[in-house]
This record gives structure tokens, C-alpha cells and sequence, in this order.
């Protein structure tokens, strides 16, 4: 990897994807998942290491978009997935003590359902959990992750509905 292609002070933003897994009781029941809810991972690797967020990661050259976020998802916790609607598309821009962009992501957050695999903490991630979405505050989620939660939530229920 060239400086150029670094994530840390980059020469351009880099695509990310998220998923919000949402697992309902059916899916729990058929996968052999220990409770319904919203997959989340502990990250492994800067940047928030050590801190709780959504399944995810960067785009990689000739992948698509629902592409990129069904591996990452594999690959951070083991399942397969049906990829949903995006739930929301932003900047993630953080400054290092001098104010210069140390990271600079553009996000793409979709709405995904569990289809099969066996669920544990992949390659980035240091622990996953199955998280009430109702009750993720001790899991210190960004403002933004817990936002982005609530409206794949509400998107999935929508669904369902239909």
C-alpha cells in the first residue's frame, strides 16, 4: 500500500460500508442465534479501536457496494447475508490534534438480514454481540452509529410490515 492509498491522513476520502444486521426471532431461531436484535462488533484496528460499532469496512477496487458490505460482514462475524436498502449515506471526518484529517470516510449504511453462516468475531473484529436496539447505551455507540441503528430499525419493521 502507497501513502496514497493510506486511511490514515488519505489523499482522498475512502468508500466505507456498514451493515446494520437486524436479526429478528425467526432468523435467531433458524441460524441457532442466541437472541434476536442488532449485530455489533468491537473494532480490532484503528480507527475507534476497542469501541463498539457496525459491522464494516472499505471498498476494494472492482467490488460493488452490496458486494463490499456482504463480505465485510462475513468476514467480521461469520454470517451471510441478504443485503438490504441503504439506510443512510455520510462523512465520517475525524482531525488529529492539529486539526489535520487523519481519517476521512464517505459511508454507505445498509439494511441487512442474516441468511446463514455461524456467528463469531472475524478478521477486524476483537468481540460481536447481539445487541437490543432498544437498549445499546452501554455499548457507547457514536451518535451517529446509534442513529443510523434507529432508522435501519425502523426501516425493517416497515418491511415486514409490507
Amino acid at each position: 500500500m502507497n501513502d496514497r492509498d493510506s486511511r490514515e491522513y488519505p489523499a482522498r476520502p475512502i468508500v466505507g460500508v456498514g451493515a446494520v444486521v437486524y436479526v429478528t426471532p425467526g432468523d435467531a431461531a433458524a441460524l441457532d442465534l442466541p437472541s434476536p436484535g442488532v449485530i455489533l462488533v468491537r473494532r480490532g484496528h484503528q480507527p475507534l479501536a476497542g469501541e463498539w460499532s457496525l459491522p464494516g469496512g472499505t471498498l476494494e477496487v472492482g467490488e460493488t457496494l452490496e458486494g463490499a458490505i456482504a463480505r465485510e460482514v462475513a468476514e467480521e462475524t461469520g454470517l451471510t447475508v441478504r443485503v438490504g436498502p441503504v439506510i443512510d449515506v455520510f462523512d465520517r471526518i475525524m482531525l488529529d490534534d492539529q486539526e489535520r484529517v487523519q481519517y476521512h470516510f464517505v459511508l454507505v449504511d445498509y439494511l441487512c438480514r442474516p441468511a446463514g453462516g455461524t456467528l463469531r468475531a472475524g478478521s477486524d473484529a476483537a468481540d460481536i454481540a447481539i445487541a437490543d436496539p432498544a437498549a445499546l447505551e452501554r455499548y457507547r455507540l457514536t451518535d451517529k452509529a446509534a442513529s443510523v441503528i434507529a432508522r435501519g430499525v425502523d426501516m425493517a419493521a416497515e418491511v415486514m410490515e409490507s
